[in-house]
């Protein structure tokens, strides 16, 4: 059953160049093994997509939409726990395991929507990361979206060093991150007693359509779809072990890794928001939709000359981080539907380009503000993908003949499925929005 796949794999049979591990270590030395994949794949639920959407929904509704916030981080884990539970048991990522399965067409159809979502992400990474450089250094928009292009290449330069050292320069730039809003939530002095309150979800949010069509935004920036496809082949860069109770360890840390990244991914993605309500909501701002004008208020509203500063720095650090996943995750879902293998450059330049395109197009066009619309806009294209890969991830879990003795448990499938049946109902409610 612990077949290997054929894909990206070193010498050592582990994929993108791997990292050690002995089963003879201590417990706490095997468990720090496998931490790292869960960073890089947390770093899609707090990329720049995230910023645009959850400014919005705290500036217009202050604290209100936090549930949704949490909900999403809920609903991540339990799918991104998935993605690793079938690659501890097939040593086959999602997209290969749908090659496997599915007819030619079928693959193709997913394989398209998985390109759509990278795109998507793309998108937001590109405006993003071009909006930071204009707000720190004062650079135009259009320059920015260019210089862009050339940090596409930046994950294809450090996995000559190791997958090792791409997780620790992930990390590392996490912390940045970390400290930045920390700082940024001391000076806010947000609200902590209705953050709570508002941690339970009100029927508002489904029946008003602006806050649905922001709460997607939010759903589609949190749980990425393309994240289950790069999870499940990088949680194979360790040792999965031979027998059932070394994958069983396995599944438990690669598990225990991805849902300790995914908090911190919620607390980001909670700063953002709960910075938004405090700063903007608070004082009557509840128009600010633009990430430029949250950079010129912060100062004003915080009186503080170092809180736009910390804000543009996260902003391109995100932009970074995102970068980097994005290019693997493009190279996996390629690899793994069609089994082609581009060179690393080509494969990445070609879909910087298409997402640097419409980007330099709206930003030259309608400036920061159809930038930041389309950065919003990116986030619900996110979500309505989200069925096309949730779904074969569930029904291949739930497969004990594919699965053995891994597969997901009965409680587990029918959550998840509940996931994302959830997401297909807001999906068709966001559409018929859209639509009349």
């Amino acid at each position: 059953m612990f077949s290997k796949s054929k894909s990206t794999l070193d010498a050592d049979g582990l994929r993108h160049g791997g990292a050690r591990l002995e089963r003879h270590w201590p417990l706490w030395r095997r468990v720090l093994a496998f931490f790292g994949p869960g960073y890089l794949v947390a770093v899609g639920y707090m990329d720049p997509g995230n910023w645009a959407t959850s400014l919005a929904g705290g500036a217009r509704y202050g604290y209100a939409l936090m549930s949704v916030v949490l909900i999403s981080s809920f609903m991540a884990m339990i799918l991104q726990s998935l993605a690793a539970r079938l690659a501890v048991a097939t040593s086959l990522d999602l997209a290969e395991l749908c090659r496997e399965i599915f007819p030619k067409y079928v693959n193709l159809g997913l394989w398209a929507m998985a390109e759509l979502a990278i795109i998507a992400t793309d998108i937001a990474e590109v405006i993003g990361t071009a909006i930071g450089l204009e707000l720190l250094f004062g650079w135009p928009l259009p320059i920015g979206i260019a210089v862009t292009t050339l940090d596409s290449l930046l994950l294809i330069a450090l996995q000559k060093f190791g997958f090792r050292t791409i997780e620790a320069l992930i990390i590392s730039i996490l912390g940045v991150i970390a400290v930045c809003f920390t700082t940024e939530l001391v000076l806010a002095r947000p609200d902590w007693q209705s953050t709570l309150n508002n941690l339970v979800p009100t029927p508002e949010i489904i029946t008003n359509p602006d806050m649905l069509y922001l709460a997607l935004g939010i759903l589609g920036a949190t749980v990425m779809p393309h994240n289950l496809y790069l999870h499940s082949s990088i949680v194979q860069t360790r040792p999965l072990g031979t027998t059932e109770r070394e994958r069983g360890e396995s599944l438990t840390f690669a598990t225990l890794d991805s849902t300790l990244a995914l908090t911190f991914a919620f607390l980001i993605n909670a700063a953002i928001l709960i910075l938004a309500a405090a700063s903007f909501h608070a004082s009557g701002h509840t128009d600010v939709v633009e990430l430029s004008d949250a950079y010129s208020l912060l100062s004003p509203l915080l009186g503080s000359q170092l809180a736009p500063t910390l804000f543009a720095i996260a902003l391109i650090a995100c932009g970074l981080n995102a970068t980097v996943t994005a290019t693997l995750a493009g190279q996996i879902v390629m690899e793994g539907f069609l089994g082609l293998r581009f060179s690393p450059v080509v494969r990445r330049l070609a879909t910087r380009l298409v997402a640097v395109v419409p980007a330099a197009w709206v930003a030259i066009m309608q400036g920061d503000q159809g930038a930041t619309g389309l950065l919003v806009l990116s986030q619900v294209v996110l979500s309505l993908q989200l069925p096309f890969a949730v779904i074969p991830l569930v029904a291949f879990t739930a497969q004990r003949r594919r699965m053995g003795k891994l597969v997901a448990p009965r409680w587990l499938t029918i959550l998840a499925a509940s996931i994302a049946l959830t997401i297909v109902i807001l999906n068709g409610i966001l559409v018929k929005n859209l639509l009349f």
